[in-house]
């Protein structure tokens, strides 16, 4: 039993020390973007982080200080340099009518030209963008 177990250790180690070089080698080049679905992965990056640059429309949202989607669109928003006018529906009875007028029933109501997002999701507004 010791034969197998002194075996079994050796072969254990010796696999580990071919497997640490390949996984060098392997995030070495997704790093370097030698792979092409690294270079993909990497060039989407660049695109998601310039969309301030490609939106043409307003941005107009609608929301409240407290509302933790509120918070994360505005993240979003500050992250990816996007210009947006805000109205906090709670903070002025003309943004609460105005929320009302375009049958708003939560926040954030998200308004990019003639389209339109209730809540917020990062996919959902790179969606919108398309």
């Amino acid at each position: 039993m010791t034969r197998i177990n002194s075996y079994l250790r050796k072969f254990h180690s010796g696999a580990r020390q071919r497997f640490y070089p390949l996984t060098a080698v392997v995030l070495l080049s997704l790093l370097m973007g030698a792979l092409p679905a690294a270079r993909d992965y990497f060039s989407n990056l660049s695109a998601v982080e310039s969309h301030g640059a490609q939106i043409t429309a307003p941005v107009i949202m609608y929301s409240t200080r407290w509302c933790p989607y509120c918070k994360k669109a505005r993240e979003y928003f500050k992250r990816h340099q996007i210009n947006y006018v805000e109205y906090d529906i709670e903070a002025s009875a003309t943004n609460l009518e105005s929320f009302r007028a375009l049958n708003g029933n939560g926040v954030p109501l998200i308004l990019v030209g003639e389209r339109r997002m209730q809540g917020f999701n990062p996919q959902s507004f790179e969606a919108l963008l398309k």
